[in-house]
């Protein structure tokens, strides 16, 4: 059973599974039950039994993963509170104060939280966690709403955000904006920035399952029958990675999931987390695996990690030496409403928004129009021409909602995909 205890002013949930392992409709008529108390909770695992009973074996039924209790078991759950925003609030309020002496609208969101998930066994294994996660996002405006940008980040406990860095990005941004020029669809030489690239590889990342690939219904399924790893699939610096204890990143390092699926095995709570590589040096190297999964795959046991890393071979520099080296092109600083097309070929399609800005000269000359763009992932990282250095980074179609752990490069796409003009401001 895994126990999640967050830091508001909730009381501490035990969530059942939203998919019991098993073929019952008895124990899926539990998905929906929720407990806050030891009673609640006995009352919960009692009717788990009882349906567990008269129900067939799981699929993926296996040993539960053995071990001892960690020292830290019997620790109170981590705490957050309104004092983590204390100095970044302060540098709002003086942000606030600059936009509307310069008639500019700010506005956006502060998130943290600390969870703390306790995981225990009848093998006797015990384990905890405690897992911060924070992230900010601001919008700008013009007084006459005809412009617009935004800023964002992810961060462990906001010690590292600057409040006024963001507001003077987003001032920089706006005045990049107040000259505007319409462009037609079409492939444009394009710079991602890392915040656009996370939205992507995140997409990637999510379909990295090795049962969906081994079926023939991804983009990492080999023709014929099972999957690609092994087979060259981008450019041979790339390396997309997870890593539990990559610096910023830090995640759960064990298996704790509620829900058995084709990427997560309940049986595999538990079971200890290492660095993977999914694709390295180009090359697919790993999908997510379960030990039910891998069986049928015949690859070893590789889960899910609750971060991501793309790293380039090479690579150096910033975003604005990328803008510096460029001709004639466009800047994109972040997506939104992405939707796949094609998994076969992870064919994704989405809008620009909050800011398009033209490049000439090695210089932004102006904003343009938004669009909507037709890429995959996987086709961007074999055509991209330069790099900068990988950086902590986050997504706003995602991060948000789900996954805020990523370190990314900027990238530049020599015939970037901008299938039709979007009215979007």
């Amino acid at each position: 059973m895994s126990v999640r205890s967050g830091a508001s002013s909730q009381s501490p949930l035990v969530r059942s599974p939203t998919r019991w392992p098993t073929s019952s409709a008895a124990l899926a008529d539990l998905a929906a039950a929720s407990a806050a108390s030891l009673e609640q909770v006995s009352a919960l695992v009692t009717s788990a039994d009882r349906a567990a009973a008269v129900a067939g074996p799981a699929e993926d039924r296996a040993d539960l993963i053995g071990g001892d209790a960690a020292r830290d078991w019997d620790d109170s759950p981590g705490e957050t509170s309104i004092q983590v925003f204390e100095e970044f609030a302060a540098q709002l309020g003086d942000a606030f104060k600059q936009a509307d002496a310069e008639r500019r609208i700010l506005y956006g969101f502060v998130f943290h939280e600390v969870t703390t998930t306790y995981l225990g066994s009848s093998t006797g294994l015990r384990l905890r966690h405690v897992q911060p996660t924070g992230h900010y996002g601001c919008t700008g405006k013009n007084a006459e709403l005809t412009n617009s940008a935004w800023v964002g980040g992810a961060t462990r406990d906001f010690a590292d955000v600057d409040g006024t860095r963001m507001a003077a990005d987003l001032a920089t941004r706006l005045a990049w904006g107040e000259r505007r020029t319409d462009l037609p669809a079409g492939r444009y030489d394009t710079i991602l920035p890392p915040s656009a690239v996370s939205d992507l590889v995140i997409d990637a990342y999510g379909h990295t399952g090795a049962l969906n690939a081994a079926d023939g219904q991804t983009i990492f399924s080999r023709p014929g029958g099972g999957t690609r790893i092994g087979e060259q699939m981008v450019k041979e610096a790339v390396t997309l990675r997870s890593d539990p204890t990559y610096a910023g990143l830090g995640c759960l390092p064990f298996v704790a999931t509620e829900a058995s699926s084709d990427r997560s095995s309940v049986y595999d709570n538990g079971l200890a987390l290492h660095p993977t590589d999914w694709i390295r040096n180009g090359v697919l190297t790993s999908l997510m695996q379960t030990r039910h999964t891998a069986q049928l795959t015949g690859q070893p046991t590789t889960p899910g990690i609750d971060n991501v890393v793309l790293d380039i071979a090479g690579a150096s520099g910033t975003e604005a030496d990328l803008v510096a080296g460029m001709d004639d092109g466009l800047l994109v600083t972040c997506l939104w409403y992405i939707r796949e097309v094609d998994p076969q070929t992870m064919l994704l399609t989405g809008l620009t928004r909050d800011g398009v800005y033209r490049v000439q000269g090695g210089e932004i000359t102006g904003a343009v129009n938004n669009f909507r763009f037709n890429e995959s992932p996987i086709d961007l990282l074999n055509r991209y021409t330069h790099a900068s250095e990988t950086v902590l980074s986050f997504s706003r179609e995602w991060g948000e909602d789900f996954f805020s752990r990523t370190a990314t490069p900027t990238l530049r796409i020599p015939d970037f995909n901008m299938s039709s003009v979007s009215q979007a401001l």
